[in-house]
């Protein structure tokens, strides 16, 4: 059975309080863009989305692209975003503020058709570094307090292997650069020894693997992965799921759900600009598969 039928049958068996049938008097849909790269190049590599979105819809579509995460968390708790592609941890803040904002759909297969993606640890080659233990008094910095990959699982599984992630303790400092990319380019201009990102962990590192942050940065001509090494790698993490704003007429939840499954397919192109690199499918997902994250997030935050 293909993905695109799978979505529609797990999509049309929820129900959803609140939810009107039809699609009466809806007049816009906005989608908003996770922080990760400058504003112009986000809409630039989802301007192909909003114009499908559009056209399937018959209403104007819009694309917000706040400065950070937080941006699009409370756009969708607020009512004022209806789709998202959210890592898992944002998606976890949105849950736990108010269950009932939005329903993950969807989320990206990778090439080998696994699930998930990777926090990356890495500095330039040239400081000589190698691994944490080699990061006493460096400054390390992270993406967005938000982010999964960019802060929420280093900062459990860092400390956990010894390394305080506490200012001043272990590393001379912790910063937030506001973003991967703004992380990639620090680290790769030397303004800080080492970052974190996310990759798939799949194809070459020459590359920037096959999709994720690295990927999206070479891609722009932004990076040269040859001058930079691995330093620490994550556990597999869930790659986060599209959501939904719940409240959405179904029917506008069954279009958008059926054409976000069949883009790589219809336009892999439009896909690969929108799921930041290469992909084998978009598939469905549930709140269950984030479980997991919810929990730690949870836990972070008392």
């Amino acid at each position: 059975m293909k993905l695109r039928t799978l979505a529609f049958i797990a999509l049309a068996g929820m129900v959803w309080a609140g939810s009107s049938q039809g699609a009466e008097g809806f007049t816009e849909f906005r989608i908003g863009i996770l922080g990760g790269e400058n504003a112009s190049d986000r809409l630039r590599s989802n301007e192909c989305l909003r114009e499908k979105t559009e056209a399937i819809l018959g209403v104007p579509t819009k694309l917000f692209a706040p400065a950070d995460y937080n941006g699009v968390i409370e756009g969708l708790l607020g009512g004022n975003l209806d789709m998202a592609w959210l890592g898992a941890s944002g998606y976890s803040k949105v849950y736990l503020t108010n269950p009932d904002a939005v329903v993950p759909v969807l989320t990206k297969i990778n090439d080998d058709g696994s699930f998930g993606y990777y926090s990356i640890g890495f500095t330039r080659k040239d400081t000589g570094i190698t691994s944490l233990e080699e990061m006493k008094g460096k400054v390390f910095a992270f993406g967005d307090p938000n982010s999964t990959s960019g802060y929420l699982i280093p900062s459990i599984e860092i400390p956990a292997k010894g390394y305080s992630m506490e200012p001043g303790e272990y590393f001379e400092d912790v910063i937030f650069t506001g973003g991967h990319e703004q992380t990639i380019i620090a680290v790769s201009n030397g303004d800080i020894d080492a970052g974190v990102s996310w990759a798939d962990g799949l194809g070459d590192w020459e590359d920037g693997f096959n999709s994720g942050a690295f990927r999206k940065a070479v891609d722009a001509g932004l990076v040269d992965m040859t001058q930079l090494t691995e330093i620490w790698r994550s556990k597999v993490i869930p790659e986060g799921p599209i959501v939904l704003r719940k409240d959405l007429p179904v029917d506008v939840m069954l279009k958008m759900t059926g054409m976000m499954a069949a883009l790589p397919s219809t336009d892999p192109e439009c896909a690969y600009g929108f799921m930041a690199g290469k992909i084998k499918a978009i598939a469905p997902i549930s709140h269950e598969d984030y479980e997991v994250i919810v929990e730690a997030r949870k836990l972070k935050s008392q």
